[in-house]
Order: C-alpha cells, then structure tokens, then sequence
C-alpha cells in the first residue's frame, strides 16, 4: 500500500474515531441531564390574592399560548409538517425565534392582547423563562409585570440540556412551561404529569409535558377547580394523546364527583367541535391534527363551544408562511366547563400577529 494513501485511511480513521466520540459524548450528556418531573407536586402560589370567588358573579378567564415568542406571521418551524391540496409536501425551517428584537416584540405583543381582555384568569402556554430559542427572555416575568394584581403559578414542561437539533440551527436549553394568573385566592396548586413517549431519542427532544390544577375557595364553601393544560402536538397515531385525555378525564370525573366546579382550558392539540375541517384553505388537513371525542369526556363536563367559531380558528400550521385563505387553521384551543357553570367562549382574531394561536375568551358565572 502506498505510503500517502495509508497516511489518507489513518487520518480518515482518526476523524471517524472523533466524530464517534463526540456522538457518543453527546448522548452521554443528554442521558445525565435527563429527567422527568415526578407526578402530584405542589407549586408555590406567588403573591396570592385575598377573597374567595363569588357564586353568581361574572368572571372573564383567557386561555393563550404565546409559541414562545418566535412566531410571527411569515415564521415556520422545523418540526411542522403538511401537504398542499395539488399534493405538494411542505416543512417549517426555524428552530429559534429570528431575533431578540423579534422575540421580545412578540413577547409585548402578546401580553399586551391579554391585557387588552381585561381577564380575571390567565392560562398560559408555551412560557420560556431561560431558554435559548426566544434568546433567555423572562416571559414569565413578563405577563406577571402586566397583571401585578393577580397572583401566580409556574408548571415547567419542557426541561432540556443543550439541543444541537436540527443541526443548522440548534434548539439549544430549554426551559418553559404553564402559567396561571388569577384574580382569587388559591388554596393550592399542583402540577400533573401526562404520559409521554420515552422512547430513544424522542424523550429528549418531547415536552415534559403536564397540567396544572388550581383549587380556588368559593363563597358558598364548594371549590372552583381549575385547570390550565398543553397536551401533546407531534405524537403520531395519536397514542399519548388518548393516553393523556384518559388520565385528564379521570381527574375531571373525580371532581365532579366531590361536587365541585370545574374549569378546564388550554392548548389541546385536538381538534375542537369539529373545527378540522372547518375553515377554507389551500391544504389537506395535517397529520397531526386529531378530533377530540367530546363523548369521552365525563357526563357533566362539555366543550364550550365559541359563539363564533366558525369564522375564527385558534391555531395555523407553521409548515408554511401565515397566509388567510392559504394556510391550515383549526380550532384547538379552548375551555371544557361543569355543568354548574354558566358559561360563553369567544375566539379572539388576534391574525396570528404575535404567535401560531388566538386567545380564547371564557365569560363564565358559577350557578
């Protein structure tokens, strides 16, 4: 063998041997910094208001997630997926929010279309305190600024060592999750934790994620209970899906069980009152998309339904730019209500302007 190309194979051998290295480093790293937060932990209630909710009283609750702070209108993003009705496959390409600048007004922007509700209760999701992607911004610390009259509850659901996926843009730390303001005392709040897929090496790139309960005193001695959920998006087959609407209804069956009122809002990555194929577009219906079976849920619990829902969605696909008419929409975010609820959804057309969804309006009076 010639002495060159034996000097060629040993260095191809070397940098074989280093990149094997460095993969099998990387793994090693994630596997350490690996955890899932354990189910039924309390969470600290940050400057709890006095006074209980009044039976009677009509109160304004508002469900958001604010895709932390990246999605403008044009952004899309690496994990979405769909495919055009002439049969042309599409793919989102961003990982982190485009800027600082970009992140940060999207941040405002979003609390101040909160504020704009005047909301009593704010369930929030998609919340980065310190993470890479929307480029270390409390948004957290944000949305508490904008309401310092109601109290606060943080539930993490995505907890990660450095991501170094996709490759040309790194997702990098993540730390974000479920937040709670509301204008009532709260005995106490805990975090539950849904099932998730573990399997290697998805359990490091999914949510951990969860649900956080709230339980508020009300005049007559019942208990408001009220929940804030973001359940899974890219779980195909649906399998944790159904998986953790399964343990969700027996936490709904049970309360309704003990008496009490029951609230439950968020982004339910299901489709809503059979909102999947609703609204005109120019794309098929995403795989990701599943309809949720409003039957499952237990007698006394339904959907709220929005007065307007036919002509407003809450969620577009990020597998293209935001476009009216072009882009898929669905509604997917929403309250359930017991039925001693008396209660009125509306589906706020924010245009997509500062995140993938619209906030929700709940006008809700306890019978």
């Amino acid at each position: 063998m010639p002495q060159a190309l034996k000097r060629a194979l040993q260095a191809c051998g070397i940098v074989l041997g280093l990149l094997v290295a460095v993969v099998a480093g990387y793994a090693i790293y994630l596997q350490t910094t690996y955890y899932r937060i354990p189910d039924a932990i309390a969470v600290d209630v940050e400057r709890n208001p006095e006074g209980a909710i009044q039976a009677g009283h009509e109160y304004r609750a508002v469900t958001f997630n604010i895709g932390f702070g990246a999605y403008t209108p044009d952004y899309t993003f690496f994990m979405d997926q769909g495919v055009m009705k002439d049969g042309t496959a599409t793919k989102g390409e961003r990982s982190l929010a485009v800027s600082k600048d970009v992140a940060q007004a999207n941040t405002q922007g979003a609390v101040r279309t909160l504020v704009e509700l005047q909301p009593d209760f704010v369930l929030m999701q998609e919340v980065d305190t310190d993470s890479t992607r929307s480029y270390q911004i409390d948004q957290k610390a944000a949305a508490e600024s904008a309401f310092p009259q109601l109290g606060s509850a943080f539930a993490s659901n995505f907890h990660t060592g450095y991501l170094a996926y996709p490759i040309t843009e790194p997702h990098g730390f993540v730390n974000s999750g479920l937040l709670m303001l509301g204008a009532a005392h709260v005995d106490s709040a805990e975090r539950r934790s849904y099932p998730v897929d573990d399997s290697f090496p998805t359990k490091f790139f999914d949510l951990d994620r969860c649900f956080l309960v709230e339980r508020l005193p009300v005049s007559n001695g019942k208990q408001l209970v009220m929940i804030n959920s973001h359940m899974s998006a890219f779980d195909e087959g649906g399998v944790y899906r159904e998986k953790q609407m399964k343990l969700l209804e027996s936490v709904l069956a049970e309360e309704l069980a003990a008496g009490n009122y029951v609230i439950a809002g968020g982004d339910w990555n299901h489709a809503l009152c059979n909102s999947q194929e609703l609204y005109e577009c120019d794309q098929k219906v995403p795989v990701w998309v599943a309809l949720l079976d409003e039957s499952s849920l237990p007698a006394g619990m339904t959907v709220v339904q929005a007065d307007n829902l036919a002509d407003v969605p809450t969620c577009r696909g990020s597998d293209i730019p935001y476009e009216k008419g072009r882009s898929y929409v669905v509604t997917v975010d929403g309250f359930f209500v017991s039925d001693n609820i008396e209660a009125q959804s509306t589906n706020i057309d924010a245009d997509f302007e500062f995140t993938d969804h619209n906030p929700v309006l709940l006008t809700f009076k306890l019978k």
